[in-house]
């Protein structure tokens, strides 16, 4: 593909009907420059051209934000990793509340790295594991996502005690995703049925995903 970056992330949010500003855009790039700086001594991500961060990362975590109403609440991304899926909801959503929670040390410092250099606001970073989250964390998010780090039935088992009364848990899953819902059965928790499950194509990509939203 013949474009500079931001022109290859305008088209791909335009195809996924998601308005942005140009300071949202500035945020993106950011994102993009460190991510490619810290790559070359911490491996923050496998992925290392422009076009592969874009369409695989940014692109592929905002399919999320069309499951995510626009509201203040407050999110949790469990294994956030390099940040994804929970920095670019962050960026096309502001008025979200986030919350990262990311065990590695450097994946963790990486992600200070960003808000600090975004000037992102209402966005924390945990150096924990899930089961290493305190009571303190019990009923406390309107959302939790996770970005294939879990088996639908593992996550579900690990985050439901985190979300609040009307609480949802959102995870994306590729072409496997009927096999891992018919495991929800065999969860440890009583849960409600499958909300929603939303069929999107990822831009610049034959690529499908499924947006599987869970109520515990």
């Amino acid at each position: 593909m013949q474009m500079n970056a931001d022109e290859l992330l305008k088209t791909g949010l335009n195809e996924l009907g998601l308005a942005f500003s140009e300071s949202q855009i500035q945020s993106f790039m950011v994102c993009l420059s460190e991510l490619k700086k810290w790559n070359k001594a911490y491996n923050i991500t496998a992925l290392k051209t422009d076009e592969e961060i874009i369409i695989k990362h940014f692109l592929d975590s905002l399919l999320y934000v069309k499951a995510i109403p626009e509201a203040s609440i407050k999110l949790a991304d469990i294994g956030a990793g390099g940040g994804f899926p929970g920095i670019p909801i962050k960026i096309m959503r502001p008025e979200t509340g986030l919350t990262l929670v990311e065990p590695s040390r450097k994946k963790a410092s990486f992600l200070r790295n960003i808000i600090r250099k975004t000037g992102l606001s209402e966005i924390s970073v945990l150096q924990k594991r899930i089961e290493q989250l305190g009571e303190e964390f019990n009923n406390c998010f309107d959302l939790i996502v996770s970005r294939a780090t879990f088996g639908i039935k593992e996550f579900l088992d690990l985050a439901c005690p985190f979300l609040n009364d009307t609480g949802r848990l959102i995870i994306s899953k590729g072409p496997k995703a009927e096999d891992e819902l018919r495991q929800i059965s065999k969860a440890k928790r009583s849960i409600g049925p499958v909300e929603n499950v939303l069929l999107l194509k990822l831009p610049y990509s034959d690529a499908e995903r499924h947006i599987i939203i869970l109520k515990c």
